[in-house]
């Protein structure tokens, strides 16, 4: 009995240990950077070897999580076959970081379909905008969310991008939308933060929505001081191609050394400038890609068309001037 009584327990401590290990191995979804790489294509198809090197690149920087096929990575202009084909290669190589996919699409049904996809794929996590070409309503986006939130098995978050969508959250909604099931997280727009609204804003929301529901800051521009607010996670573009410089910003800004995340974000304004002047991050991104070497030329497919030679040129001295890595 003795020598049963010790196997048990040898038993039961290396299970512990075990446990212990896939725990510690087990990233949180929402927190920190979350990276918004392009999706690269060449001559009008998908430039695979490049993608590797651009996912590679936020791995070895370690980020929280990465949004492959995002706003960013031109998830409404894939194919669902290629949607799940590089959601895999995503997965393979971002190793234990989780991968989050946007999956939105004109129809329900296409958007379900989405999901299945890239859950099959290994996705952690999806990203959902009410993407439309007429107008939505209110009970219309709820119906969305409603069929999504039953239809998942990983966490959903919720994508709020008006410049895009052309449809803005209320509160009320906001609020019926969280209490569904594997509701995880919120995309909010970074603008209140650009005044004392940002903190307000934030406030307000957390009194609002379920304790579970993590809060992101979307607009790059405004990522420091959302962190700094106590966002939960900033949804970055410029992440997606300078990892290191965003996980040093938001380093800053959840230390006693906000100020400091502030000084650097505003020694950022000549992207955000160039950002604003091409319709966004997409364009200029796809153009830093070139500059570090992932692309070869134009990243984009059309009808989209690159940067101007002098916003390219603006933006490689940028790089080199600021130590954009």
């Amino acid at each position: 009995m003795p020598i049963l009584f010790l196997s048990w327990g040898f038993v039961l401590s290396h299970v512990f240990i075990l446990l212990l290990y896939f725990k510690q191995r087990v990233r949180p979804m929402f927190t920190g950077l979350s990276a918004f790489p392009i999706t690269p294509f060449k001559n009008e198809h998908i430039d695979h070897n490049a993608f590797v090197r651009i996912i590679e690149n936020l791995v070895s920087a370690n980020v929280e999580s990465i949004c492959a096929m995002g706003s960013t990575g031109l998830y409404p202009y894939l194919t669902r076959a290629q949607l799940s084909e590089l959601t895999t290669l995503a997965v393979e190589k971002a190793t234990d970081i989780p991968v989050m996919v946007g999956v939105g699409a004109l129809r329900t049904i296409d958007v379900l379909h989405n999901v299945e996809a890239v859950q099959k794929a290994g996705a952690k996590a999806v990203l959902l905008a009410p993407v439309s070409y007429h107008p939505l309503n209110e009970d219309e986006v709820f119906s969305l969310y409603s069929a999504v939130s039953q239809a998942v098995s990983v966490p959903v978050c919720v994508y709020e991008n008006p410049r895009v969508t052309n449809f803005t959250f209320s509160d009320a909604l906001y609020r019926r939308i969280t209490e569904l099931p594997n509701i995880g997280a919120i995309k909010i727009p970074g603008m209140p933060f650009a005044t004392q609204q940002g903190s307000e804003r934030l406030a307000t929301l957390r009194g609002l929505l379920p304790e579970h529901i993590a809060i992101g800051v979307s607009g790059d521009a405004f990522g420091a001081k959302g962190m700094a607010e106590g966002c939960d996670l900033w949804l970055s573009v410029i992440g997606g191609m300078f990892p290191r410089t965003v996980k040093h910003i938001i380093a800053l800004a959840q230390s006693n050394e906000s100020a400091d995340a502030d000084t650097v974000s505003e020694s950022l304004n000549g992207v955000w400038e160039l950002f604003a002047r091409n319709g966004g991050g997409l364009r200029v991104m796809a153009a830093a890609a070139d500059i570090l070497g992932f692309c070869e030329g134009n990243s984009l497919p059309s009808p989209f068309l690159p940067i101007s030679s002098k916003d390219h040129m603006e933006l490689d001295n940028l790089i080199n001037k600021l130590n954009l890595v």
